[in-house]
């Protein structure tokens, strides 16, 4: 049985490697390398593959929206490739999605193909689709975070990425986004933030406190029920009583527990 597969991803480094895989195996014909999303929308619908290597992150229109704009029915079996994304490595993950991580190695590229080969064969499952748009349903709600915040600094604007942040401060409507040794200030309510922040990656330790979870090194007992967050910068933060066991609980689910 010939497999009709095609390459999606925006970087051509990456459409060589997995067409030079791809030559090796004799029943897989590549039938066709596209570069962005409306262009391998189009070429899905037309051509009807069995297989598609899939990016996640395409400018544009990304992987993720292909998927969604072909839906259950017209999705054909599909391996997503990206480079190194925790959230999008746990989503497929916890799915039993296949994935590939750029840069990947053969062995890991044959053990993609193996799950794909046994679900073409019928042995995947009727579970296989669902689990597909079950990782797809917790990207989307990923992407709809703020990767990125809109910093006045001296007349102009600068675009701080959110992953840089150590912890933020409430300031009366305003708040203070503490860098490194920078500090920016935002004019937004502590409350309006916390809502645009991935609850995956920060946490509210107070009510005057928001912490990147990345940045914990320590949580050690305080008194009178307290506990002290100590972030790798060297800041001590006071966490609320009622906030231990919540982010306790939210630490030991990401495998972040201090």
């Amino acid at each position: 049985m010939s497999i009709r597969a095609l390459i999606v991803d925006d970087e051509p480094i990456a459409r060589h490697s997995i067409a030079r895989l791809l030559r090796k195996e004799a029943e897989i014909v590549i039938a066709g390398e596209f570069g962005d999303g409306a262009s391998a929308l189009e070429a899905i619908r037309r051509l009807r593959p069995d297989l598609v290597f899939l990016d996640i992150q395409m400018p544009e229109m990304t992987g993720i929206d292909v998927a969604a704009a072909l839906g259950e029915e017209e999705l054909p079996a599909t391996v997503f490739v990206t480079a190194y994304e925790q959230y999008a490595v746990r989503a497929f993950e916890a799915n039993a999605v296949d994935y590939l991580v750029k840069p990947f190695s053969r062995e890991r590229f044959d053990a993609a193909l193996r799950r794909v080969r046994k679900r073409l064969a019928g042995e995947g499952g009727d579970a296989a689709p669902a689990r597909v748009w079950q990782a797809l349903a917790e990207l989307r709600r990923e992407q709809a975070y703020a990767r990125r915040l809109p910093i006045p600094v001296d007349g102009s604007v600068i675009l701080l990425e959110v992953a840089r942040i150590d912890w933020i401060e409430a300031n009366r409507n305003c708040v203070r986004l503490h860098v490194g040794k920078d500090i920016y200030e935002l004019r937004e309510t502590m409350a309006a933030l916390e809502e645009r922040l991935n609850p995956r990656q920060f946490a509210r330790v107070h009510r005057s406190a928001i912490v990147n979870i990345d940045r914990i090194q320590a949580i050690h007992p305080w008194f009178k029920g307290y506990h002290m967050v100590v972030l790798s910068t060297g800041q001590e933060l006071r966490m609320s009583r009622y906030q231990h066991d919540a982010f306790r609980e939210l630490a030991r689910l990401q495998g972040r527990t201090p």
